[in-house]
């Protein structure tokens, strides 16, 4: 509808639309598509986010309940690795200095210390020793030597402040109770009587729990001290989740048994250096002559 206006002057007539010209379509902003390609990430990134977030919260759980899953995992693969070279330590026999070191040593013990000194002597950080079981916590592990934190990450490992079983009156052994398989997760449920077992390649050892401690880290120097008698130490962070203190699990050794190709070697050539035992004489025989 439309407005009519009389212009005097000029003697016409103007005529007024009330209606507004329509508007002219916007052009596109150049900054527009950017925006949008910038949008088209925004959906990916946050889905990435959440499951991030769900990774991490999974892991928390896993680690408070059982222990940490990816470290455990590397754990597994190299304690599978240990224990083949184990076996090749426990097949391998004495070289020909260490057969006639074990040639002069009369007994067995002496034997089995020797070679208990022999093993300590060649092993380098980190390479398998001997296997650790624990029945009463389920544990059953590859023992390596030296407490470095490389060689933690592949096993318990014995003291280097220490002897190896057999050698000395202490043998003191680390472990982990939240990583790396947390082989010491649960000594602290240890009881007075409970059995440890160390198989060597030379010697199996049993050892019996007499008692265990919580000390400061400062204190560790106890699982290295000669209490006069052969004991094993058994050592770990606690509370879980902490390196605030150390608990301690002492044993005492129970019995030694030897075993291996290298004592078998040495017990062999005892047998064929020893004199045939006296023919025993029964009685009969005796009256008759």
């Amino acid at each position: 509808m439309g407005v009519r206006l009389l212009d005097e002057h000029e003697r016409r007539v103007v005529a007024l639309d009330s209606e507004a010209p329509a508007a002219s379509p916007p052009r596109p902003s150049p900054l527009r598509p950017a925006r949008r390609r910038g949008r088209r990430w925004v959906r990916p990134l946050a889905i990435a986010l959440i499951a991030l977030g769900s990774l991490a919260l999974a892991d928390a759980v896993v680690t408070l309940v059982w222990q940490e899953p990816f470290s455990a995992l590397y754990a597994k693969l190299r304690q599978d690795h240990l224990r083949g070279e184990l076996r090749a330590e426990e097949r391998a026999l004495p070289t020909a200095v260490e057969q006639r070191a074990l040639a002069s040593l009369t007994s067995e013990r002496a034997r089995v210390a020797f070679l208990a000194s022999a093993l300590q002597r060649r092993a380098h950080s980190g390479s398998p020793v001997g296997r650790i079981r624990i029945p009463r916590i389920g544990a059953n592990f590859v023992v390596v030597s030296g407490t470095s934190t490389a060689a933690l990450q592949s096993g318990p490992g014995i003291y280097p402040e220490t002897s190896f079983p057999g050698a000395g009156p202490t043998t003191a052994i680390a472990g982990h109770r939240t990583t790396y398989l947390a082989p010491f997760r649960h000594i602290d449920a240890l009881r007075a009587g409970d059995r440890i077992q160390l198989e060597m390649p030379y010697a199996h050892f049993t050892y019996a729990v007499t008692s265990t401690a919580v000390v400061p880290p400062t204190a560790v120097r106890l699982a290295e001290a000669d209490w006069g008698y052969p004991r094993l130490v058994l050592s770990a962070c606690t509370p879980l989740f902490s390196a605030e203190k150390r608990i301690l699990v002492f044993a005492r050794l129970r019995r030694a048994d030897a075993a291996g190709a290298q004592i078998a070697r040495g017990s062999a050539r005892d047998q064929r250096a020893a004199p045939p035992a006296p023919r025993r004489v029964s009685p009969a025989v005796l009256k008759s002559v």
